[in-house]
């Protein structure tokens, strides 16, 4: 039977793994690490797409090694969102890559803004506000500040779309990921002109047309195909950011299902079957890579916060754990606002980290360590409530991410969220999604135009029962009483935030 391939491409590394469809089985996995750009000025996160490039080729010849490759039919690509892959006419890398995690276009997304006729304006022409996360911004910030650079593009690409053409030398992009640049108009999944024309009409003449996400970017190049022992047929499909086809690995393709991701970065996301606009734009507008669509709220600081706290204390993960669990919760009335990277859900890409209740009781290892867990947690809580405003309400999340493999914290998350939540059993489900998007793109292909992803994620996705955790009424009490000191702390501190970086430049 069919081996399906799928690739996650993050921002710490490349991650492979080989699903076997007969026995709906990950028979094979792959990591090789990549590394950011060091030395930049704050705010500013970037990488050299050729490490995608040589991490991935790293983890497609360890799986190929451990494999019959002539079974091999597709292969799907999640990559990290927003990122700017800027090429010049040959197809040549012009600059390293501005990444979803940069701030630095504040005033770029103002321009475009402005430009729109206002955030509410940018809403109704696009679905999305123009976040400093996003792609259009970072365009302007090349044309502003690299005006040589900007003169040689030619070619406008997503992180996972690089390396869709780096596997096929194809220009593509798909609805999903795209949803995600602030140039699409997400309601009819086209390309916003107006959008367009606030940055240079010119680009319109650089963007991919868009496909449909059934569809396939291209085969594999001979060359990649003879050097990992594949057959020449093997189907590279469209692929997805890393939240759309983290939803196909988690099986959230029909509506009622939530997932959190607790990574990087954190998100929370949903399937919907039309559009769903946020008016004060706080939930992002995105097409899904299923076709449909995937409102998702996204905070920037989650993992981050929690690993530069357990290597201040000098302590594993298990040790973390422990410590975590030895504090009440509530951690002595000592609030995080986890804000180290800025942050996008509140959009305060301005913003610091803050600690408010410290004090000789609360100035410990212990405190800290449940402060940091349960402010990011806090944090991720105020998009879900949102979501909740808009119609999407929560009964039970799965989790994922490597903060869903702590027991500690999947308690701690029920207790803030309200419901239950459990992780699943392959928890690599951006690089799963990657491989059942490309068993339905191929099944298409082949003769089968009404395949569903349903077909393939029914009898795959399984959820690890083992790690259900329900909410703690006493602590989801005590906990809405934190969420409410956050939200005010967010609140009254961002006038001070903006203040506070201009002293810092």
């Amino acid at each position: 039977m069919s081996l399906f391939i799928g690739i996650d491409s993050g921002t710490q590394s490349v991650k492979a793994i080989v699903l076997d469809l007969a026995t709906r089985q990950v028979i094979a996995e792959a990591r090789a690490p990549h590394a950011l750009i060091g030395g930049l000025p704050v705010g500013h996160m970037e990488q050299h797409p050729r490490d995608w490039t040589t991490a991935l080729d790293t983890v497609l010849r360890e799986v190929a090694a451990k494999v019959d490759g002539s079974r091999v039919r597709g292969l799907g690509v999640s990559g990290q969102q927003h990122g700017f892959v800027p090429l010049d006419g040959q197809g040549e890398v012009i600059r390293p890559a501005k990444l979803w995690c940069d701030t630095s276009t504040i005033a770029e997304c103002a321009i475009i803004t402005r430009k729109l006729g206002g955030p509410k304006a940018a809403i109704r022409k696009t679905g999305n506000l123009v976040l400093p996360g996003f792609t259009a911004p970072k365009i302007l910030w090349l044309k502003r500040h690299e005006p040589e650079n900007y003169r040689r593009l030619r070619h406008v690409l997503l992180p996972h779309d690089y390396l869709n053409f780096w596997l096929t030398g194809n220009y593509f992009m798909e609805w999903g990921d795209a949803s995600g640049t602030a140039l699409l108009d997400v309601r009819r999944r086209v390309w916003s002109k107006d959008a367009i024309k606030a940055i240079d009409p010119k680009l319109a003449g650089w963007l991919p047309p868009l496909s449909g996400s059934h569809e396939a970017a291209g085969t594999l190049k001979p060359e990649l195909a003879k050097r990992y022992g594949f057959t020449a047929e093997v189907v590279v499909s469209a692929g997805g950011g890393d939240n759309m086809m983290g939803a196909i690995g988690t099986g959230n393709v029909t509506p009622g299902v939530v997932t959190a991701s607790f990574g990087t970065s954190g998100t929370i996301y949903a399937h919907a079957g039309r559009p769903v606009v946020d008016p004060a734009g706080e939930i992002a507008a995105f097409c899904s890579s299923t076709g449909g669509w995937l409102p998702l709220l996204c905070t920037m600081n989650v993992t981050t916060v929690t690993e530069q706290v357990r290597a201040l204390l000098g302590q594993d993960f298990a040790a973390l754990d422990e410590t975590v669990q030895a504090t009440p919760a509530g951690a002595g009335g000592l609030v995080l606002l986890p804000y180290l990277a800025g942050e996008r859900t509140p959009n305060v890409p301005e913003g610091s980290g803050v600690l408010l209740g410290l004090n000789q009781r609360t100035f410990n290892p212990g405190q800290l360590a449940r402060a940091a867990m349960e402010g990011v947690t806090l944090g991720m809580n105020y998009g879900l409530r949102r979501l909740a405003q808009l119609g999407l309400k929560a009964k039970e999340i799965r989790v994922t991410g490597g903060g869903a493999k702590s027991p500690v914290w999947r308690q701690l998350m029920a207790d803030i969220f309200g419901v239950p939540v459990v992780a699943m059993v392959e928890d690599e489900g951006a690089a799963l999604g990657g491989a059942l998007q490309a068993a339905w793109c191929v099944a298409i292909r082949e003769g089968n135009p009404k395949a569903r992803l349903t077909d393939f994620t029914t009898g795959t996705v399984a959820l690890n029962e083992a790690t259900r955790c329900v909410p703690n009424p006493a602590n989801v009490a005590r906990y809405r009483k934190l969420q409410a000191v956050q939200d005010q702390l967010s609140l009254a501190l961002r006038d001070v935030f903006t203040a506070q970086r201009k002293l810092a430049q």
